[in-house]
C-alpha cells in the first residue's frame, strides 16, 4: 500500500501534501496501515478514506480510486449510512453494528454484504475530533449460513428493524406486503398493507408509474433504483397528504431455484434534503439576479477560496473576457505592489472564516488604476459548515484621502449595503428606462419615475392595480402567456406589447424581466418611435418597389409603342394616298375613312402607351393651369352630359408651373371621363385648382417625391370608389374595371406617365361607395409666364423644294416619299444617316432633311443634321419619330430649335409641318446681317481654323458663324483632340477656351505652336486668366457675331 499512497495526488485532496498533515493523522495513519485486520480512517468533514490493504477488498474495482476521496462520494449507494456515522463519530460519539447488511456498487455490479463495524473518534493534535476510524469484519458468509438456518422471513425482518431507511418485501407477481418496517409505514401514512397489494393499499403508486416499474423488475430481474424521485402521497386518517422525495431501489428476491418470488423494496426519504437544495439553488438564482442588478462588483468564491464567478459590473470594468477571472487569474487586474497583501488577508480570512476586508488597486479597461474596498462574507449553513463566500468591490478613488473616504473604509459590510442600495435608489429615479415590480397576478408593486415620464400615469394611480389594465386589448393573451412563464421561473427577453398612456394613446414596449420567489422585476424600454420609423421605411420599400415596377412596364410599353407607330404610319401614309384614287366612288371613299379613324385610334392607344413609358415628347410652357381648367368647363359638360353636375374651385395667388398644356387638357378629360363612368352618369364632379406643399414627411413615406411647392389640380367624383385591391392596380396599362369594350385600361395610365415625365407627383384617395379623388402635382416654377401664342390656320399645300427623306423603315419611307411627291417636292431618299450623308455630300441641292430619329449604323440623326448643315448652313431639318429615346428630347421635353413631328401623322399634318419649317428657315436667313446672308467680295480671304471649346452649345453656335463667315473649321471638344488636329494638318488660326478640362488653353497653345510656330491663337474666356499674355488676341465671353468677325479680323491683318 506504500506504493499506492505514494501514487496518490495529495496536494489535490481536501487534506492537502502529506507533509502537511497533522501528527495525529499520520500516526493514525500508520496504524491503519500495518493492521491485518480492514480498517479505515474517515477524515475531516468529508470522511476522506485512508485505508489499508485489507479494507481494499471491500473497494472492488473501485481501489485505489477513492483513496483520499470522500466516503459519500465514494459509496454513493452507502451515502445516508455514511452521512450519519460521519455526524456521530465528528460529534464524538461512537457507534456498533454487529451483522450489518450493506449493498454497494463493486465491480460494476450491485453486491450485498453483512458487517460487524465499529466506529470510534479519532483526535487531531489540538484535541478535538478530527475524524473517526472503523473496524471492518466481513460477517457475509457467517450471516448467510446463520440466516439460511433461521429462514428467510426472519433474517428480512431483522434487517427491517435494524435498517435507516424504509423496506418492505413484497411476493408475488401482485406484489403482496410480506414484511415492512417502521419506516415504511410511517412514509405511506400507518397504512395497514401486510397481506394486501401494492395496487389495494396505495392507488396513487399506481397513477404515478411505480408499479409499472415493479412489474418489470419482477418479469426482467433487473434491479430498478431512482433518485429523488417524486411521490405524491394522498392523506390517511393518521397522516395528511405530502409531497415525498425518495431514493430507492427495487431488487429481486429469488428462491433456492434462483425463481423470482417477490422483490425487496430498499429507500431512504430524503425530501428534507431535495428541500434544501432547491432553497440554496433558488437563494443562488436570487442572488445572481440581484447580484447583476448592482451597480458595483460582486463575486462568490467556494469554501477553499476559489474564486468562481463575477458580475457583469467586473468585466465591464476591466474589459476582461467574460469567464477569464475564475480562480487566481483575477490576480491579473490587481496593482501589483497591491497584490501581495491583499492575497494574504484573503489566504488568511479563509483559514479562519473570517470577514475578509482590504483595500487595493483595480486596473479599468483603459489602463488606469483605481482603488476599491474589497469585502467578502462568509456563509455557512445550518449546521455550521462553510458553504461559500460572497463579495463585493467598491470603488473609493474619489474618496480615499478625504475623512468621509475613511469614514466609509472602515463601515461595516452593512453600510457598505446601505450605500450601495443608495446607488441603486439613484438608478431607479434618473433611468430612462421604465422600471416596473409586480406580483404573479400582475398587480403593480413599484414603477420608477421613468413610468410616470413615458406613459403620463401617477404612480400613485397605478400601484395595486393590475397592469393588464393597462394593456392593448390585443396584446393581452401574450402578457398573460409571459406572466405565467415568469411564475415558472423563466426570464422574459425583448418582448413587446403595447401599453395605453394617460393621453389615450398607446406606446410599444420592449421588456426584460426576471421573477424571484415574490415578485417579477421588469425593465421596458419605449420603442414606438423605432416602430414608427421601420414601419415607414416599409412603406417605402413598398413605394419603391411600385415605382419599380411601373418603370418596368413603361419601359416595355413604349417600346412598343414606338414599333405600333411605325406600322401605323404606313397604313396612314398609303390610306391617305389611296384617298385620291378613289374619288367618285363613294363606298370605297367611307372604307378609307373609316380605315383612317381605325388609324387614329391606334395613334391614340400609341400615344397613350408613350405618356405611360414617360416617352411622349412634351413641349412644355410656363402657365397658370387655372385658365386651361376654366376654359374646358364648357367642353365637359358636353363630354359629360347634363347629369353630371361640375363644380370648379380655382384658388387664388395661383403659381405657375412648366407643363404641356395639350397633354395636361388631355389628362384632365381622362380623368372627367372615368369619373362619369364611376357616377354611371350621375352624381357631382368638383374640380380644385391650388397651391401645395409636399413636406419632408410626407416626401420621407414617398421615395418618388421630391419635397418642395407645386401647383395641385384635383378631380373628385361621387361615385363608387375602389377596393384596395383594385387601387392597387389603378395605374398600370389596361387595367380596367369596365365592361369589355368599354375602355382601353389606358386613361390612368396616361395620366400616370405624363404626369412623372413633367417631374410631378399623382395621388388617388378612394374609399368604396365614397367616391375617388385624384391629385396631380406639378412642380411650381418661378419663371414669368409665357405668351400664349394665337392659332394660325396654315393653308393645306405643297411645294418644290429639294427634301432629303432618311428613314431605315422601307415601307414607312416609300410611303412618306409618295405622299412629299404627290405634295410637288422633289424626294430624295437614303436608308439611313450615312447614305443620307452621301447624298448631302454629292453636293446635290437639298432643302430640307427629313429624318427618323431612331436610325441604324454608328451615325446617329442628331449628328447627321450637325455634319448635314456644316455642309449646307442654309439647310432646314425635321425630324420625325414615334418613340425618341432621349436622342432629340431630354427630360421628355424636346431641345430648344429642334422641329419633331410624332408618328403616326396624317397628310395634311404632314405638309403643315413641312411649310412650317421652311417658313421659319427663310426668316433665320433673312434676319442674319448682309454681310453673313452673302460674303462681301472685298471680305478677306478663307481661313483654315481649329475651335476648342468643351462646352457643346458654344461650341457648335460659333462654329456655325465661323462657317457662316465662309472659314473652314474644325471643331475640338478638349485639348488632346486639338493636339491629335494639329498633328495632323495644318491651320492658321486657333481659338481655345483658357478653362479647359485637363489642360489649360494657354497650355495648348504653347504646344500647338511648337508643332505650328505660325499659327495665330485667340482665347475665348469670360474672365481675366494669368496664363494670357498681353499681346495675346482674347475674345471675351459672352460674345456676338460682331465681336467674332472683329477678332478674325485683326488675325487676318496680322498675318498679312
Amino acid at each position: 500500500m506504500g506504493a499506492v499512497y505514494a501514487a496518490v495526488d495529495w496536494a489535490s485532496t481536501p487534506l492537502g501534501p502529506i507533509a502537511a498533515w497533522p501528527q495525529a493523522l499520520k500516526t493514525s495513519v500508520a496504524l491503519v496501515l500495518r493492521s491485518p485486520v480492514a480498517m479505515t480512517l474517515l477524515w475531516g468533514p468529508q470522511g476522506v478514506l485512508l485505508y489499508n490493504a485489507a479494507y481494499a477488498v471491500f473497494a472492488g474495482a473501485n481501489h485505489p480510486a477513492i483513496l483520499g476521496k470522500g466516503a459519500l462520494e465514494s459509496f454513493p449507494d452507502l451515502a445516508e449510512f455514511n452521512r450519519h456515522v460521519l455526524k456521530v463519530v465528528l460529534g464524538g460519539g461512537t457507534l456498533t453494528y454487529r451483522d450489518q447488511e450493506l449493498s454497494w456498487t463493486r465491480n460494476g455490479a450491485l453486491e450485498q454484504f453483512w458487517l460487524n463495524l465499529d466506529y470510534s473518534p479519532v483526535l487531531d493534535d489540538d484535541g478535538r475530533v478530527g475524524g473517526g476510524i472503523a473496524i471492518v469484519i466481513d460477517t457475509t458468509a457467517k450471516v448467510r449460513a446463520e440466516r439460511h438456518a433461521r429462514g428467510e422471513m426472519g433474517r428480512l425482518h431483522s434487517m427491517f428493524e435494524q435498517a435507516p431507511g424504509f423496506m418492505a418485501l413484497l411476493a408475488g407477481p401482485q406484489h403482496e406486503f410480506v414484511l415492512a418496517n417502521k419506516a415504511y409505514l410511517d412514509l405511506v401514512g400507518n397504512r395497514a398493507v401486510i397481506g394486501r397489494t401494492v395496487r389495494d393499499v396505495l392507488p396513487e403508486a399506481a397513477e404515478q408509474g411505480f408499479i409499472a416499474h415493479l412489474d418489470r423488475m419482477f418479469a426482467s430481474g433487473e434491479a430498478f433504483r431512482g433518485n429523488e424521485v417524486a411521490f405524491a402521497i394522498s392523506a390517511t386518517a393518521a397522516a395528511p397528504a405530502r409531497q415525498a422525495f425518495l431514493d430507492f431501489v427495487y431488487q429481486p428476491v429469488r428462491d433456492d431455484d434462483g425463481a423470482i418470488w417477490g422483490v425487496f423494496v430498499q429507500g431512504v426519504d430524503v425530501t428534507e434534503r431535495v428541500h434544501a437544495e432547491r432553497m440554496t439553488r433558488a437563494n443562488e438564482r436570487k442572488f445572481r439576479v440581484w447580484a447583476q442588478a448592482m451597480p458595483n462588483h460582486v463575486w462568490s468564491a467556494r469554501a477553499d477560496g476559489y474564486l468562481d464567478w463575477f458580475n457583469e459590473r467586473v468585466y465591464a470594468y476591466s474589459g476582461a473576457a467574460p469567464g477569464s477571472l475564475d480562480g487566481d487569474a483575477w490576480t491579473a487586474i490587481v496593482y501589483e505592489h497591491d497584490l501581495a497583501g491583499a492575497a494574504a488577508l484573503w489566504s488568511k480570512a479563509i483559514a479562519e472564516r473570517a470577514v475578509y476586508e482590504t483595500q487595493f488597486r483595480i486596473r479599468r479597461a483603459d489602463g488606469a488604476y483605481r482603488w476599491h474596498l474589497s469585502r467578502a462574507l462568509p456563509i455557512f449553513s445550518d449546521s455550521g459548515e462553510l458553504i461559500s463566500w460572497i463579495g463585493t468591490n467598491t470603488d473609493i478613488d474619489d474618496h480615499k484621502s478625504s475623512a468621509l473616504a475613511l469614514e466609509r473604509l472602515n463601515s461595516t459590510l452593512a453600510e457598505q449595503v446601505n450605500a450601495r442600495t443608495a446607488e441603486r435608489d439613484r438608478m431607479w429615479r434618473l433611468s430612462n428606462d421604465i422600471m416596473l415590480v409586480a406580483d404573479f397576478n400582475a398587480g403593480i408593486v413599484a414603477v420608477n419615475p421613468a413610468f410616470s415620464w413615458t406613459l403620463g400615469w401617477d404612480a400613485d394611480t397605478v400601484v395595486g392595480q393590475s397592469f393588464m389594465e393597462l394593456v392593448h386589448p390585443d396584446d393581452r393573451a401574450a402578457t398573460l402567456e409571459q406572466v405565467a412563464s415568469l411564475g415558472t421561473g423563466a426570464t422574459t427577453f425583448r418582448f413587446e406589447n403595447r401599453y395605453r398612456r394617460h393621453d389615450g394613446g398607446y406606446s410599444t414596449l420592449s421588456w426584460s424581466a426576471a421573477p424571484d420567489d415574490e415578485f417579477i422585476h421588469a425593465v421596458g424600454r419605449d420603442i414606438t418611435s423605432e416602430r414608427q420609423a421601420a414601419e415607414a421605411m416599409r412603406q417605402t420599400e413598398l413605394a419603391l418597389q411600385q415605382a419599380q415596377k411601373m418603370e418596368t412596364i413603361g419601359k416595355l410599353t413604349g417600346g412598343v409603342a414606338h414599333d405600333f407607330n411605325n406600322l401605323l404610319q404606313v397604313i396612314s401614309g398609303n390610306l391617305q394616298l389611296l384617298s385620291k384614287d378613289v374619288q367618285g366612288n363613294p363606298r370605297a371613299a367611307q372604307r378609307v375613312d373609316n380605315a383612317m379613324a381605325g388609324v387614329g385610334r391606334g395613334a391614340k392607344l400609341a400615344s397613350y402607351l408613350l405618356a405611360f413609358g414617360r416617352r411622349q415628347a412634351l413641349e412644355p410652357k410656363v402657365v397658370r393651369i387655372g385658365r386651361f381648367v376654366t376654359g374646358m368647363e364648357d367642353m365637359l359638360r358636353r363630354s359629360l352630359g347634363e347629369a353630371i353636375d361640375i363644380e370648379t374651385v380655382i384658388s387664388g395667388g395661383l403659381w405657375n408651373t412648366l407643363v404641356d398644356t395639350a397633354q395636361l387638357e388631355n389628362a384632365l378629360l381622362n380623368l372627367a371621363i372615368n369619373a362619369r363612368d364611376a357616377m354611371e352618369g350621375s352624381g357631382r364632379l368638383t374640380i380644385e385648382v391650388g397651391n401645395a406643399l409636399l413636406d419632408d414627411m410626407y416626401a420621407s413615406c414617398h421615395p418618388e417625391v421630391e419635397a418642395g411647392q407645386y401647383v395641385m389640380l384635383a378631380v373628385s367624383d361621387t361615385g363608387k370608389g375602389m377596393t384596395p385591391e383594385v387601387l392597387a392596380h389603378a395605374f398600370e396599362p389596361f387595367f380596367s374595371t369596365k365592361p369589355e369594350g368599354k375602355g382601353t385600361g389606358l386613361g390612368l395610365s396616361m395620366v400616370y406617365g405624363f404626369v412623372k415625365q413633367s417631374g410631378g407627383h399623382v395621388k388617388i384617395y378612394s374609399e368604396e361607395g365614397h367616391g375617388t379623388t385624384v391629385r396631380i402635382y406639378l412642380p411650381r416654377s418661378l419663371e414669368a409666364e409665357d405668351a400664349q401664342a394665337r392659332p394660325v390656320d396654315t393653308a393645306f399645300v405643297g411645294g418644290t423644294e429639294t427634301i432629303l427623306v432618311a428613314e431605315d423603315d422601307e415601307q414607312v419611307r416609300a410611303t412618306v416619299v409618295e405622299m412629299l411627291s404627290d405634295l410637288g417636292y422633289r424626294v430624295l431618299k437614303a436608308g439611313d444617316a450615312a447614305s443620307a450623308l452621301t447624298v448631302i455630300d454629292s453636293g446635290v441641292q437639298v432643302d430640307l432633311l427629313f429624318t427618323d430619329v431612331v436610325m441604324p449604323g454608328p451615325l446617329r440623326s442628331p449628328e447627321l443634321a450637325r455634319k448635314a448643315r456644316e455642309r449646307l448652313p442654309q439647310l432646314a431639318v425635321l425630324f420625325t419619330s414615334g418613340y425618341t429615346e432621349n436622342a432629340i428630347v431630354h427630360g421628355g421635353r424636346v431641345d430648344a430649335g429642334v422641329e419633331l413631328l410624332g408618328k403616326p401623322y396624317t397628310r395634311e399634318a404632314l405638309a403643315k409641318k413641312i411649310r412650317h419649317v421652311l417658313a421659319n428657315q427663310k426668316q433665320k436667313l433673312v434676319g442674319l446681317p448682309e454681310q453673313l446672308a452673302a460674303p462681301s467680295p472685298a471680305a478677306p480671304s478663307r481661313l483654315k481654323v481649329l475651335l476648342v471649346e468643351d462646352e457643346a452649345a458654344v461650341g457648335e453656335i460659333t462654329y456655325e458663324m465661323l462657317k457662316l463667315m465662309g472659314h473652314a473649321v474644325e471643331y475640338a471638344s478638349d485639348a488632346q483632340a486639338a493636339l491629335d488636329a494639329v498633328a495632323r494638318t495644318g491651320f492658321d488660326v486657333m481659338i481655345t477656351d483658357v478653362g479647359l478640362p485637363g489642360l489649360p488653353g494657354n497650355v495648348l497653345a504653347e504646344k500647338a505652336r511648337a508643332v505650328l510656330p505660325g499659327l495665330s491663337v485667340v482665347f475665348a474666356t469670360g474672365q481675366i486668366h494669368p496664363g494670357v499674355a498681353p499681346g495675346d488676341l482674347v475674345l471675351n465671353k459672352p460674345y456676338d457675331m460682331d465681336a467674332l468677325m472683329a477678332v478674325m479680323q485683326k488675325v487676318i491683318e496680322r498675318r498679312m
